[in-house]
């Protein structure tokens, strides 16, 4: 790999150093990310989540061409590495995968587009989604999107569509992607519109038959009164959760899970506290569903935080989870664009019963936030 990248960077350097001036919008970029996470999970009274310690980092550099044709467009091809480590892990193999994209930049007007095609780091998401969506766990393990994705932002909007490829048929693989979506708008200057959702295809593999459908929709209302209270940060958001599911095979036709959702996030002299309360169904009612080999379904048909089944005790109908976050999280002044560290305690209650707690450590920088300042 070190001699695949230094052959990548000579001939770039040498293309570049060679251009005629009919290729001065030619140039070399580069990019890089670096995350450490610590996650200690303390949830020996909770039936979905077991008591661990996720102790990690990873950093994904690249290198590629960058093209600038006229003012206010930009195209780039990368190439790079997923190098992520679990500290005490003896683990050998550290190299995730490899990443590989082209990115479109473009202004139009007050429109800005971007376009990333191949496998590129989730985190150039920018959509507001629901842990009920991705969990945590999630979001650091599978670091990258393999697809495409589009984003179009306006100076009171924004908006995203994505297709993630997750899974190619095979002999035991299961044919899996899903399309996404996120969008908002604002309606006021402290209130905006916004929504989420994704449509999860879980298909066959050779040996595993089946197929099963998951939808989740998720508009919300969102209302941020820190220019009214002088706070960092005071938001509020509304939202609603809507599944349809269907196990096409194994189920007994179309189920419905619902329910509401209230986000609070008051932060003021760096420290913060984050209010999560889901009132509703079980989101997850085929998680035990098993396909003809008698393989659950489980964690690869759903996503999102597993405390969003609502009951550890089997029970039914409406339900109540609470997630409490007390956190730190400093400002840099100026820096905090690219650079985020933040620490907090996250209290979890499933049917009004405490359930355990984590505590969590995360240090973030990203290169491109701060070279597009």
């Amino acid at each position: 790999m070190k001699r695949l990248f230094l052959l990548i960077f000579i001939f770039i350097s040498t293309f570049t150093l060679q251009a005629s001036d009919s290729l001065k919008t030619v140039s070399l970029a580069y990019d890089l990310d670096f995350l450490m996470r610590f996650d200690n999970r303390e949830l020996y009274k909770s039936a979905y989540s077991s008591s661990m310690t996720i102790f990690g980092a990873r950093v994904t550099p690249s290198v590629g061409i960058s093209v600038r044709p006229q003012e206010g467009e930009e195209h780039k091809v990368m190439i790079g590495a997923d190098v992520m480590k679990d500290f005490g892990g003896v683990q050998n193999k550290i190299l995730e995968e490899l990443t590989l994209y082209y990115r479109m930049q473009k202004t139009l007007c007050d429109t800005d587009l971007t376009l990333y095609a191949g496998i590129f780091p989730r985190h150039r998401t920018t959509g507001d989604y629901s842990p009920a969506f991705f969990s945590d766990s999630l979001l650091f393990y599978d670091n990258n999107l393999e697809g495409i994705i589009l984003q179009v932002r306006r100076p009171k909007a924004s908006f995203e569509v994505a297709c993630d490829w997750m899974g190619q048929y095979g002999p035991d693989r299961r044919e899996k992607f899903m399309v996404f979506s996120a969008g908002e708008g604002k309606l006021l200057p402290f209130m905006a519109l916004g929504y989420a959702g994704y449509l999860y295809h879980f298909a066959n593999s050779y040996k595993q038959k089946g197929v099963v459908d998951n939808i989740l929709l998720n508009p919300y209302l969102k209302f941020d009164f820190s220019d009214m209270t002088g706070f960092q940060r005071m938001d509020v958001r509304l939202g609603w959760l809507q599944g349809l599911q269907n196990d096409r095979v194994h189920g007994d036709g179309y189920v419905f899970p619902s329910g509401g959702e209230l986000d609070l996030d008051i932060r003021n002299w760096n420290v913060g506290v984050r209010n999560r309360l889901f009132c509703g169904t079980d989101m997850m009612p085929l998680y035990n569903n098993k396909d003809n080999t008698g393989v659950k379904y489980g964690p690869e048909l759903y996503m999102g935080d597993p405390f969003y089944r609502v009951y550890d005790d089997g029970s039914k109908g409406l339900g109540i989870y609470d997630r409490l976050e007390v956190y730190y999280e400093p400002d840099f002044k100026g820096s905090s664009r690219y650079i985020n560290i933040r620490i907090g305690a996250i209290f979890h209650f499933n049917a009004m019963k405490y359930c355990g707690t984590q505590q969590m450590v995360t240090v973030r920088f990203n290169l491109q936030s701060l070279l597009s300042r």
